[in-house]
């Protein structure tokens, strides 16, 4: 059955997408170029820039694959977690995901394009998953009693995932000297201890 002119153009797409990503894992981000991609897919520039902007874009799609592992995630979690376990649990796994399917390479490139002011960033989207699904968890730590009423959910929110990019930071600075999923769960383990009602969860 011949395809429509839709689904070639999704073919198309995800070509050029395959083909980035092989290249971004081979030869590091910052060394492919548009020319390269291109050519590599047997496509054209203006088949490119139909359906990406840049280069960063097709990273971009790929690094948003992270909220659905997220969402896919918790639902493992078992019931009976407190709200310092679910925490620790979602940035362990989120911290194996970004070190071994994304690499150090595209990490440093994302927060490199992190820097930069614009409304498509990726970082401040607070309608991403991994936002919703911190204040999920939070909401039920103040109804089972884990944390005070008083606190403000959505502050908390910015700081548990400011703790996460911070960890995310210093493994890209100090590289293999510096070991992610320890330091990022001892990291967010004394934030946490400093929000508990009850210290000994």
């Amino acid at each position: 059955m011949k395809m429509t002119r839709k689904q070639q153009a999704q073919e198309t797409k995800k070509h050029i997408y395959l083909t980035a990503l092989t290249l971004f894992q081979t030869k590091g981000f910052d060394q492919v170029t548009v020319d390269e991609i291109v050519q590599k897919s047997n496509s054209s520039k203006g088949a490119f820039y139909g359906h990406f902007s840049s280069k960063y874009d097709i990273f971009l799609e790929k690094f948003k694959e992270i909220d659905h592992f997220y969402e896919e995630f918790t639902t493992t979690l078992p019931v009976s977690l407190s709200f310092k376990e679910k925490v620790i649990s979602l940035i362990d796994a989120q911290m194996k995901y970004l070190k071994d399917d994304l690499g150090m390479d595209l990490m440093r490139s994302v927060y490199k394009s992190g820097l930069i002011e614009n409304e498509r960033n990726f970082f401040s989207n607070s309608e991403r998953k991994l936002y919703k699904i911190l204040h999920s968890f939070i909401q039920k730590a103040i109804k089972d009693g884990e944390l005070s009423v008083q606190i403000n959910v959505q502050e908390t929110v910015i700081y548990i995932t400011r703790c996460m990019r911070g960890s995310l930071y210093d493994w890209l600075v100090f590289g293999k000297d510096f070991d992610l999923l320890q330091e990022s769960k001892g990291f967010i383990a004394i934030f946490l201890d400093g929000l508990l009602l009850n210290k000994d969860r």
